[in-house]
């Protein structure tokens, strides 16, 4: 189902404005929502895709599944037509289902792999023609620590988030001589709808208001890799360099907190 919300339409004439062109997925909430919200106040012609836009309040927003390629294509022609370009893809849409890998069922494996990796492919292919054609681009796709270290639990998750890195790695190579930039956006472990079920302690975890505040001020970066701070992109590099330690870690930390969870 598409439905397409916006209190302030312009024509594609009146869409030539001084800021960049945003589109968010997974923007009804956690991350994605704070940085769509922050653009929103900025004065950024931002519109947010997900499965609901209950939360959006008056930002431009559209109901659609990233995962149903025609939702996506009527998606993308509708923001054309509404601001005439696009500048900024953020590829947010995440589903994370906790199940040790012998109990998920091929059709829970698979629907992680749909929306955290295939959603992301069918966004890019959507609007890669009219980037294209204007010459300029920037495509977001965020990733996380845990596609690189791995974590228990999570299979169908961090194998869309390690194929994301290499896919966008590999896009950032074919796209640059079409003037598109593809880069990675590492957000810290967030408290999120997503990520409250692994367990993993509070203090691990950030605001999602401060953190996707803090992206929003990256958006539109060149960054092979882009983080809210300093601290964060340590961690990614920490991630890539000690991979297998990392991940054992807080898989041990968060089975350690669910199991201390239910004893209360």
């Amino acid at each position: 189902m598409l439905n397409y919300h916006n209190d302030k339409k312009l024509n594609t004439r009146e869409a030539a404005m001084p800021k960049d062109v945003v589109i968010i997925t997974g923007a009804n909430s956690g991350i994605g929502h704070w940085i769509a919200r922050a653009l929103y106040e900025s004065g950024t012609p931002v519109t947010g895709i997900d499965l609901t836009d209950e939360n959006m309040g008056e930002m431009n927003s559209i109901v659609c599944d990233v995962t149903n390629q025609v939702n996506v294509s009527s998606a993308i022609k509708q923001i054309i037509e509404q601001w005439g370009r696009i500048d900024v893809l953020v590829n947010n849409a995440c589903l994370a289902l906790l199940t040790p890998f012998d109990e998920k069922s091929p059709e829970e494996f698979n629907r992680e792999l749909e929306v955290n990796l295939f959603g992301y492919v069918n966004m890019i292919r959507a609007v890669f023609p009219q980037m294209k054609k204007q010459g300029s681009g920037v495509i977001h796709n965020v990733s996380s620590a845990v596609g690189i270290t791995g974590f228990e639990g999570l299979s169908g998750y961090v194998s869309a988030k390690g194929a994301i890195e290499s896919l966008t790695r590999t896009l950032a190579i074919e796209f640059e001589k079409f003037g598109i930039i593809v880069n990675l956006i590492h957000p810290p472990l967030t408290r999120t709808s997503s990520s409250l079920p692994l367990g993993i302690p509070e203090p691990l975890m950030a605001d999602a208001e401060v953190v996707g505040r803090k992206l929003a001020k990256k958006i539109g970066s060149h960054k092979k890799t882009v983080t809210p701070g300093f601290m964060e992109l340590t961690g990614v590099i920490s991630s890539r360099l000690f991979p297998d330690s990392l991940g054992r870690y807080l898989s041990r930390k968060a089975s350690e907190a669910r199991r201390n969870s239910s004893k209360m």
